[in-house]
């Protein structure tokens, strides 16, 4: 009996608690809509979750953030259009899928541009050369959005459907799946590949048809999108250190009163710097996971010699994709 009313009392309290949220949400002024593209666990998720703990608790409940995971308001290429508009507010995704809109996005997708996760802040966080070149960028493009931080949110790695990667000889002739981002294309092409543009949401079905051999990403985003699924060779590459924004409407922000834009960016600074703290623990517990519970085949590639590979041609590269200043202000 005891064990039944701390239940019921359990049920009770949560039901209180919605119910508060509710209210405390249909008194907010203003309600910001957070869109993310992946499934949990992600760090994409927990840093919409801890935007929506510190712009809710500053705003003192003049502000409801609602999250919506999993690309609940559709890809990101849509999403961005529906930023310009002012239809979704926020969003917190990877860099290299805003490209289209933000070719100088680029740079990121560049193999071992950085050496490590715990440093990437000091090259893009808030008061870096590099974020007020990128809030400048936004300001001029037209694409209606602000840049509210750029962070870091773990590091992508390789893997393929039936062929295990050991070494950069490996990879010659095999589909590779790239985001639209023409560093991608260029980088993998270099290492014989044969460059495939599928859009994330697509991935999953793409691996598994054959439409795409081989494919790169983040380990929150391999597990939580089950890609091990069709993509059960691993190899812990660690090629690139994945940078995402965090961005929100320009209409959005031009409503918020000065004191809550405030607290909405310095959420955002928030959400980042913890986003770094997830996407580290996610990078060095997931491996085990993987193997244990799905029966992943993990390989460790020499990094060196995929970094020979790629160093020899990353100044020319910047250079041709006319990148330069941008990958000037990164290497500084």
């Amino acid at each position: 009996m005891k064990i039944a009313r701390r239940t019921l009392l359990t049920m009770s309290a949560a039901i209180v608690g919605l119910a508060f949220t509710n209210v405390a949400s249909s008194a907010a002024d203003y309600t910001l809509r957070v869109h993310t593209l992946v499934k949990s666990p992600h760090p994409y998720n927990d840093m919409a979750d801890a935007f929506k703990k510190e712009v809710e608790e500053k705003s003192a409940g003049r502000i409801a953030v609602k999250v919506f995971d999993s690309g609940q308001l559709g890809q990101d290429p849509a999403v961005i259009g529906e930023l310009g508009f002012g239809t979704i507010d926020v969003m917190i995704s990877t860099v290299s899928n805003s490209v289209p809109v933000i070719p100088q996005f680029s740079i990121f997708t560049m193999p071992y541009l950085f050496d490590s996760m715990e440093s990437v802040l000091d090259t893009v966080g808030p008061g870096t050369p590099v974020h007020a070149h990128f809030a400048k960028i936004y300001e001029t493009n037209g694409a209606g959005m602000k840049l509210l931080a750029l962070g870091a949110s773990g590091t992508r790695n390789m893997s393929t459907a039936e062929k295990p990667v050991t070494s950069p000889d490996d990879l010659a002739g095999l589909k590779m799946r790239t985001p639209p981002s023409p560093m991608d294309a260029k980088t993998w092409s270099a290492f014989g590949m044969l460059p495939v543009t599928v859009a994330w949401g697509e991935l999953y079905a793409a691996m598994q048809t054959g439409v795409a051999e081989a494919m790169e990403s983040s380990l929150p985003g391999y597990t939580g999108s089950k890609l091990y699924e069709v993509a059960p060779n691993l190899a812990l590459t660690a090629h690139t250190i994945q940078v995402n924004h965090t961005s929100i409407s320009q209409r959005t922000w031009d409503k918020l009163p000065e004191d809550l834009q405030k607290v909405v960016q310095d959420a955002a600074v928030v959400a980042n710097a913890y986003g770094v703290e997830r996407s580290i623990f996610y990078d060095t517990s997931l491996v085990e996971k993987l193997v244990k519970e799905h029966g992943v085949n993990v390989t460790r590639p020499d990094r060196a010699a995929f970094i020979a590979k790629v160093a020899p041609m990353q100044v020319e590269l910047a250079k041709e994709l006319g990148l330069s200043e941008e990958y000037a202000l990164v290497k500084k």
